[in-house]
């Protein structure tokens, strides 16, 4: 049965890309909510009905329920105005590849102080991605100090962690494969279900558990798709190196297999962005520093990070071993302009080390990209401009800017003979035959003597 909340129904710590996203889902299921934030600019921008930050339809879905939403600096205000607090803070990797508590930390000490005063029972949810024992040994001693209350009969604490993808945060939320609830009790479960019951467009299971179970969860989600991607990569490197091979045909046909799935089989480039490096990486930690053995993670962060040098080794002897290299996609996917862990920026950086001249472009990435490399990178305003005069044409995702080119754009920039590799084959309609243009698909094989010649030595009876 649905619960109905009074006042303010839920406040949301930390107005970031999802604190601010979950503002405007829960809003546009009918719920009231108090954004808190440090920063002036955000508050003011939730206030005005406008988006503190860049994220698809949250602009719109923020104006769209204004009168539900309000923002505010002030702990105090949000926590005793309201049933639930969520709290959606940055926990950065520390030097050990762990996540570090120290901004959680500081928000569950101000809440503390705000449970002290408050009689009604309240909720303190944690969303923000930690390791097992994070919040049962190094949080929630902090709000029971600082509130002199105890955790269950005064107050609720649960770790609630989201699965989303940066671009489509709030289709994600609303629209979730489940709802992943650890909780320090059932009453602080049925207060958390509750919320989920309203805000679910999708009717979404709510997988309830302990804190820890929740918390090791979380991150094995994300390292599991990490090995996924890992797969899959390898997968295109075998499939071009056996004639007639064709990666993509593999990947559908062993993605049908229930066990297996096709979400996240596509061979392309290495995974990169905010979460997933550095999930494997955190859980390689923590197994470590628990004496658990996991060499696989370890393998997976290690074959990730060498994938954009190992491709270019792979592609020796297809290109030309010098000239101007240009590099479409700096961003660790389409749509992004993080260019975090982004194997396009490896790409780069590997091409530039190999005596290439590198010029670079990407819709939405680019000011954070020249932050990232160094000035001897050219950085084009527009497609068209990088690709001018280029030998070899790296194609490092599938944003529609570079899908829709055609192959009148590279005849016009160069009589010469233009290489294109394309990570994701999303070029391969337009470009397989065409004078001039060498088209190399990543993870499709090419008929080749040397190849047929040591394929069949493999099986040649002797």
């Amino acid at each position: 049965m649905t619960q109905k909340f009074s006042q303010a129904d839920v406040s949301i710590i930390g107005l970031g890309k999802l604190g601010a996203s979950m503002v405007a889902g829960m809003a546009s299921k009918g719920l009231k909510v108090i954004g808190v934030d440090v920063s002036a600019q955000a508050v003011m921008a939730v206030n005005n009905g406008l988006a503190p930050v860049e994220e698809t339809d949250l602009a719109a879905t923020i104006r769209s329920n204004s009168q539900l939403i309000r923002a505010t600096p002030d702990y105090s205000d949000a926590v005793m105005n309201s049933s639930i607090s969520f709290v959606i803070v940055p926990t950065p990797s520390d030097e050990r590849g762990a996540f570090s508590l120290e901004y959680v930390a500081k928000s569950f000490e101000s809440i503390g102080n705000v449970l002290k005063n408050k009689d009604d029972y309240h909720v303190i949810v944690l969303t923000s991605t930690v390791l097992p024992g994070s919040t049962r040994y190094g949080l929630l001693p902090i709000l029971e100090k600082t509130s002199g209350k105890k955790c269950g009969p005064d107050f609720g604490l649960c770790y609630n962690p989201e699965f989303i993808a940066l671009g489509s945060v709030i289709k994600n939320f609303l629209n979730p494969d489940f709802y992943l609830l650890g909780q320090f009790d059932e009453h602080s479960g049925d207060k958390l279900a509750a919320i989920h019951q309203i805000v679910s467009s999708n009717n979404a299971p709510i997988k309830r558990m302990s804190l820890e179970n929740a918390e090791i969860a979380k991150i094995a989600v994300n390292s599991y798709v990490t090995l996924k991607i890992s797969f899959a990569n390898m997968l295109t490197d075998i499939c071009e190196r056996i004639p007639n091979a064709d990666v993509d045909v593999v990947s559908d046909a062993i993605g049908t297999d229930s066990r297996i799935g096709r979400k996240y089989l596509s061979g392309g480039l290495g995974f990169g962005g905010p979460c997933f490096p550095r999930d494997n990486v955190a859980l390689a930690f923590l197994g470590q520093s628990l004496g658990a053995d996991t060499p696989i993670l370890e393998a997976n962060d290690s074959y990730n990070r060498s994938y954009s040098l190992n491709t270019l080794k792979r592609l020796k002897g297809r290109l030309p071993e010098s000239g101007r290299a240009a590099v479409l996609g700096l961003s660790y996917k389409p749509f992004s302009h993080i260019v975090e862990e982004s194997a396009g920026i490896y790409l780069c950086q590997a091409l530039q080390n190999s005596g290439y001249h590198v010029s670079c472009y990407d819709p939405l990435a680019l000011v954070e990209a020249k932050k990232t490399l160094n000035k001897n990178f050219t950085f084009c305003p527009d497609t068209e401009s990088c690709i001018k005069d280029a030998d070899i044409v790296f194609v490092t995702t599938s944003d529609p800017v570079f899908t829709a080119l055609t192959p009148s754009v590279f005849v016009n920039s160069s009589a010469r003979k233009v290489y294109i590799v394309d990570f994701w084959r999303c070029l391969s309609h337009n470009f397989a035959k065409t004078e001039n243009i060498v088209y190399i698909p990543a993870g499709r094989s090419y008929v080749s003597k040397k190849k047929e010649s040591l394929l069949s030595n493999l099986w040649e009876r002797r």
